[in-house]
């Protein structure tokens, strides 16, 4: 894999090309390298399987240039990028197609400048990590996978319903997911950062998904690192012993109900509903429904949520964004109150400017600048990575939700006595354009009824759907648990170190079975 040094040398090497340039006003140069290393799982008890299916890995790099270019119909905006290619020439093939693809664009005032906040966080990465060798990869696939196995043969349900030990695995043990580690390397420089800067980031995580296929039921696991040697069988134990749970779903019908949200639910919500609502483009489209709302409750007082780049050992922390500039903490909701927004520099900066900023973000310029920090410019690519062919978008790193008031689940199901706990939801999507609120969702597993205070039965899987609006969700939280886990959704930017959150009066339709639409 391309190192941090050779990213550095192409970076600053690019960077002196532009420079002698007649017609560049400023520029950047973003250089990267990303590799993923997958290990499939795919065990099967009842048919001939392997195991651990396609341990495999993807490597690329590349260069991105983004330039301001003096023109005879005035200033214009471009960027062009050239992949497995850190020369000279690389260089110049790139930025030809910035110039070729250069636009006026008179929203863009300058490229990033210094924010006057530090970096903290260096030398973060595991060089395990960026060095695991091949038999490492497939070990962290069967580590899962033995975890497992190891819950389903424990388990003396599954002895009862098989009849003997020895028969388990007739029932039907389907255990699916993956392992992945992302390894991402980074250099960047520009007119107003003119040090080259350098970064390397790690992590490994694992989602699985277990079924007993002879009782139709299913459960998920999964589990977050930045560290090889930290990494366990939490996923494959997780997995299967809630499928083992799942076992005997009952029905539930339509109506409104007090619901515990498990820590995927919560993180669903977050990444396809609430963050991108705070963002500064959301503001600036007047596409969010809390526009004009900062500084104002947007949820209850018991909620309060930000991201922070920086954590040291957490997931999604990165030394510096995509932009070069410091990561670290946002505040977004404080105690029920809209406080800040996640955003790149550009959006930023013409939000600021937009003469409607106290009409759609709620309060005057210099008011809003605290709110609007530049701390979440990242390239990110769905399948993770920093990507030296795009230009920064917004996205948030760590994000860690937290109680006014935590309790422990087991006092949560006791206060809520009668309704639902929801872990684990599919598909979760705004409807009527995310400024409405309106959103739906499927509970595909991991689910129970609660009955005079405590979980009496598994839910069946894919039999209600959650048909509601996130800003009442938020607003009809009434319990926060305090032990949090980091958590992942499918395709995710970012890492949603979660709590389970009970909420009243949540609106769930039953969904028809097949045998039931027939009669």
């Amino acid at each position: 894999m391309i190192t941090a040094a050779e990213l550095a040398k192409a970076a600053a090497q690019a960077f002196e090309y532009l420079k002698a340039q007649p017609d560049i006003q400023e520029a950047e140069v973003f250089a990267a390298a990303n590799g993923s290393l997958l290990t499939r799982i795919n065990y099967t008890s009842h048919i001939p399987c392997n195991g651990v299916e396609e341990p495999k890995s993807t490597e690329s790099y590349g260069i991105g240039i983004q330039a301001a270019f003096n023109t005879a119909e005035g200033a214009k905006v471009g960027f062009g990028s050239e992949p497995s290619d850190l020369t000279l020439e690389g260089t110049r093939r790139a930025l030809e197609k910035a110039r070729q693809g250069a636009v006026h664009d008179p929203e863009f005032h300058s490229l990033p400048k210094p924010t006057g906040e530090p970096r903290t966080l260096t030398d973060y990465h595991d060089p395990k990590l960026l060095q695991v060798r091949d038999e490492e990869l497939v070990e962290t696939g069967w580590k899962a996978v033995t975890g497992a196995l190891r819950t389903f043969m424990a388990s003396s349900r599954l002895v009862d319903l098989a009849g003997s030990e020895a028969a388990v695995k007739r029932l039907g043990l389907i255990l699916g997911g993956d392992v992945t580690i992302l390894q991402e390397r980074i250099a960047l420089v520009s007119s107003h950062m003119p040090e080259v800067q350098i970064d390397a980031s790690t992590l490994i995580m694992s989602f699985l998904t277990a079924m007993v296929e002879a009782r139709d039921a299913k459960g998920s696991g999964w589990s977050t690192g930045t560290r090889l040697d930290h990494f366990t069988d939490e996923a494959g134990v997780d997995a299967a012993a809630n499928a083992i749970q799942a076992i005997g779903g009952e029905r539930v019908r339509s109506g409104d109900y007090t619901v515990i949200l498990g820590r995927q639910p919560v993180t669903d919500i977050l990444n396809n509903l609430v963050l991108p609502s705070c963002t500064a483009s959301s503001f600036y489209s007047s596409s969010t429904p809390f526009l004009g709302k900062l500084g104002k409750p947007v949820a209850s007082p018991l909620l309060t949520i930000y991201d922070h780049g920086a954590m040291p050992g957490f997931m999604g922390s990165k030394g510096i964004t995509c932009e070069g500039l410091s990561t670290g903490r946002t505040d977004l909701v404080k105690n029920g109150v809209l406080v800040g927004c996640l955003t790149n520099w550009y959006e930023a900066q013409r939000l600021l400017r937009d003469p409607k900023l106290k009409e759609k973000l709620g309060t005057e310029p210099d008011a809003a600048r605290g709110a609007l920090v530049p701390r979440n410019g990242f390239r990110f690519g769905t399948g993770g990575g920093r990507l030296f062919d795009s230009q920064p978008g917004i996205a948030a790193s760590n994000v860690i939700v937290e109680g006014a008031e935590p309790v422990s689940l087991d006092e949560l199901v006791a206060r809520v006595r009668n309704g639902l706990y929801v872990g684990r939801i599919w598909y979760t999507y705004p409807i009527n354009g995310l400024r409405a609120g309106d959103f739906t969702c499927t509970v595909v597993g991991d689910s129970f009824i609660i009955r005079d205070g405590k979980l009496v039965a598994p839910i069946k899987a894919n039999t209600i759907r959650i048909n509601d609006n996130f800003t009442r969700v938020l607003a009809n939280i009434v319990g926060i648990t305090k032990d949090v886990k980091g958590t992942l959704v499918w395709a995710a930017d970012e890492v949603v170190y979660a709590p389970e959150v009970a909420v009243t009066g949540v609106h769930v339709d039953e969904i028809a079975g097949f045998m039931e639409d027939l009669t």
